[in-house]
């Protein structure tokens, strides 16, 4: 896996097809292969070049390091589009990749080409901030959960109902967690970037991309709900929101045909 020396760390990351260049950003406590699975095939068959990386904190750390923070995420984010891309591309982000993907919007507007935000928010509202603090326990405390238990926390937050409820289905995601259990390591490395301000201000004053911005919500996501996504997509100028129903903070991952369709019609919309 080539790698990317971006403000002294090293950055792991993949690319795969050819043409204009389309960056994943993942979210908490994920490395960057999970978007192997569904986007980065459709996003390949439709004629992008596709990068993925590990965001900070996937790979263990040297003793001692500071814990990273989302204008770290960004810094590795930019200088992956300037060294590798050309110097712009389009992002995709989910969960607290699009909360990068949205500070470097902020920060670095001439690096956006075109940016998807998928189950994202702009401010921690009463109940996300008490799930964050929540995450912060379990990850940082004394006792900690049994891999399968933990697992089944993960699942409860990040599924549908509709999942959920499916024999099925529950017992498939149930193996899945089992044999990749959720790394409580990697969520204390990462977990503080759940947390962050009001920013709706910051968004309503950004450049907006050249192509435009996408924001998805996830009609069943207890994480990130759609109305938190509403809010960005309203305070970002000309964004486009988008709700996908029957799944949850996965949406990307329970239902992904329907989120790369309209991933891949948004890329394709865009004035060229």
């Amino acid at each position: 896996m080539p790698i990317v020396v971006a403000n002294g760390t090293r950055i792991n990351y993949a690319e795969r097809g050819a043409g204009e260049p389309v960056v994943l950003v993942m979210g908490t406590g994920s490395p960057g292969s999970v978007w192997q699975l569904h986007q980065v095939p459709a996003l390949v068959a439709a004629g992008y070049r596709v990068l993925t990386f590990d965001n900070r904190g996937i790979s263990p750390s040297p003793p001692g390091a500071a814990k990273p923070t989302v204008e770290d995420i960004v810094g590795d984010v930019v200088t992956l589009v300037e060294r590798i891309c050309g110097g712009r591309a389009r992002l995709i982000g989910t969960s607290m990749g699009a909360h990068v993907v949205q500070e470097v919007m902020v920060a670095r507007p001439d690096v956006v080409q075109q940016a998807v935000l998928m189950a994202t928010r702009g401010r921690t509202d009463t109940f996300r901030g008490v799930l964050a603090s929540a995450e912060a326990t379990i990850a940082l405390g004394e006792a900690k959960l049994p891999p399968r238990t933990y697992a089944v926390w993960r699942l409860i937050q990040s599924l549908s109902p509709h999942t959920l409820n499916d024999e099925e289905q529950a017992r498939s995601w149930l193996d899945l967690m089992e044999f990749f259990p959720p790394s409580i390591e990697v969520a204390e490395a990462q977990t503080e970037l759940e947390r962050m301000a009001d920013r709706l201000d910051a968004y309503r004053r950004l450049t907006p991309p050249p192509d435009g911005c996408l924001v998805i919500g996830f009609a069943d996501d207890l994480v990130t709900p759609p109305h938190l996504g509403r809010e960005v997509a309203e305070s970002i100028p000309g964004a486009r929101f988008e709700e996908v129903p029957r799944c949850g903070h996965f949406g990307y991952l329970e239902r992904p045909e329907a989120v790369n369709a309209l991933l891949v019609e948004f890329l394709r919309s865009s004035v060229r």
